[in-house]
This record gives structure tokens, sequence and C-alpha cells, in this order.
């Protein structure tokens, strides 16, 4: 009487290849759905962008408008007349456009240079075995622990006796690579460049820097270009050391520029602002144009695993 029961269980429940019933591979399948975001999450996200934004926003308003807009109670959000004039006034006050120049030079090289000898250090300490690696990886990490103020004599003195005073070599040789560089490309390699592709190329006859640019860059670039956008960031708003080394009147950055408009016994808030206004224009380009990869960069950690 037993069978006859279990027999007719089994007719009226059917069953999957696997053995297992339907309803259990749907409450299986169920765990592995994706979640979609609900109003709620959209709209934290679009405060969160709000906020972002609005500081940019309210400091192209200022410099479109002359300094009585900041005496009003209730401040208007649409912008005034005075942007050309703010603007002419800040190229009359500073050389801006050679501060431009500068910043852009610097930063762009500082950034390369990052990119580069950067990613070559992480896929050294990631995938080339040598005696000591592991010791002085801990060392170049160390040196990101010491204050940068504790160097800025015994620099500032080296930068005299190589006569780079007022020189962009004063700000760009001593910035040409970082323990932070190192670091993030570092592990960016663990995680994106197995041993296996490192040991086929070079059973293939590929030397070092051959599998280093066909293997190893090409896996981790999403992670260089945010280490690049970094770097840039950093580069561009440096104000300590620029300001030590260079000479405000003839070679300035924009950091620099911007510290010069904004000195004296009054501010002016407009022109100060419309002076950062345009500083801003550049790292802004920089993000358009790499947005795809530094947003690939920084998700590649989370789809992992």
């Amino acid at each position: 009487m037993a069978v006859v029961e279990s027999r007719e269980a089994s007719r009226e429940t059917p069953r999957g290849a696997s053995g297992e019933a339907p309803r259990r591979e749907r409450r299986g399948a169920s765990r592995f759905s994706v979640a979609h975001a609900g109003p709620l999450a959209y709209g934290l996200l679009v405060v969160v962008l709000l906020a972002s934004v609005f500081p940019l926003y309210y400091s192209f308003l200022i410099a479109s408008k002359d300094n009585s807009a900041l005496g009003d109670v209730v401040p208007s959000l649409v912008p005034g007349g005075n942007l050309l004039e703010n603007l002419t006034r800040v190229f009359d006050t500073v050389d801006f456009w050679l501060a431009m120049q500068n910043s852009l030079v610097v930063a762009g090289t500082v950034a390369i240079s990052n990119v580069v000898l950067g990613t070559l250090a992480g896929f050294a300490f990631a995938r080339l075995r040598f005696r000591g690696r592991n010791s002085l990886f801990l060392v170049v990490v160390g040196t990101s622990m010491v204050p940068t103020q504790l160097g800025v004599i015994p620099l500032y003195m080296l930068m005299s006796d190589l006569d780079w005073y007022g020189t962009l070599q004063a700000v760009i040789v001593p910035a040409l690579i970082g323990a932070f560089s190192v670091f993030w490309m570092r592990q960016a390699c663990e995680e994106s460049v197995p041993y296996e592709l490192v040991e086929a190329a070079r059973v293939d006859g590929c030397t070092v820097l051959r599998t280093f640019w066909h293997v190893a860059f090409p896996a981790v670039r999403p992670q260089a270009a945010v280490m690049g956008m970094f770097t840039f960031m950093t580069a561009w708003n440096d104000f300590f050391w620029p300001l030590i080394v260079l000479d405000p009147n003839d070679s300035p950055t924009v950091q620099v520029a911007l510290s010069t408009l904004a000195s004296g016994y009054y501010t002016d808030y407009s022109l100060m602002l419309s002076g950062a206004s345009l500083a801003v224009l550049p790292v802004v380009a920089i993000f358009v144009l790499l947005a795809r990869q530094i947003v690939g960069g920084l998700m590649q950690g989370a789809v992992k695993g």
C-alpha cells in the first residue's frame, strides 16, 4: 500500500532532469535574481547629484554677477550678465592663460608618468618573482606615511642646487611616481592578471616588457585610467609646493594664480570665482573623456567574487 501511494505521489509531482521539483528550482533561481532599484534609491541618487553639482553652479552664478549679489537675502538662481566682464578682469589681473598652460603641462606629465611607471612597478611587484620583493614593496608603501611638509626644506635645497627654482621641472620631477600609484596598480595586477597568462606569454617567447604591454596593461587599463584621473586632479589642485618653488609672476600654476586673485585687502568674490570656474573646466573635460574607463575601473572590483 505504501508503494502505491509513493508512485501516485511521484506521478502528481513532476520532476525535472535533475530530479528536483520545479518549485525548488524556482526558489533556487530567485536567490540569484537581479535586484532592481526602487523610487527611493533613484530619489537618493538625485539628491546626491544635486548636492554635488550645486557648489559648481553657485560658483558660476556668482561669477556671472557682481559682488552685490552676495548680500541678497534670497539669492537668485538665475545667472547674471557680468560673466564676460568678470572673465576679462581675470585675464587682466593675472596671466591666467600661462597659468592654465603650466598646470596642464605639470598635471598631464605627472599623470602619464604615474600611469606608466606605476603600472610597470605594480606589475613587477605582483607577477615577477625576485628576492626582497615584499620587503621592497613595504618600503615603497611606507614612504606614503611620511608627511609632505617634512621633505619641503631638503627638497627645496635640492631644487636650488640643480638651479631649477622657478621652472616647471621643480614641480614635475618630484611627482613623477608616487607610492599610491604603485600600490594601486599592484593590487590591480593581482586581481586582473593571472599567473597563467604571464607564464603562457613567457613560453611563447615574450620578454618582460612585451608581456607587460600585451598581457598586463590591457587587463588593468580601467584601473590605470582611474589612477591617472586621481593623479591628474592631485597635481592640478596642488598649491603648497608650486607656491614655494615657482615664481608667481613668471611661471604660476592655476592654484597660485587663484591665490593671487584672492589676495588683497578686499576680496572680489566675483573675480575669484570666475577664475575658479575656468580652472575646473579641464578637470571636467578629462573626466568626460575617461568616463567609461573610470566607471569600469571603479565597478570592476564590485562584480568580482
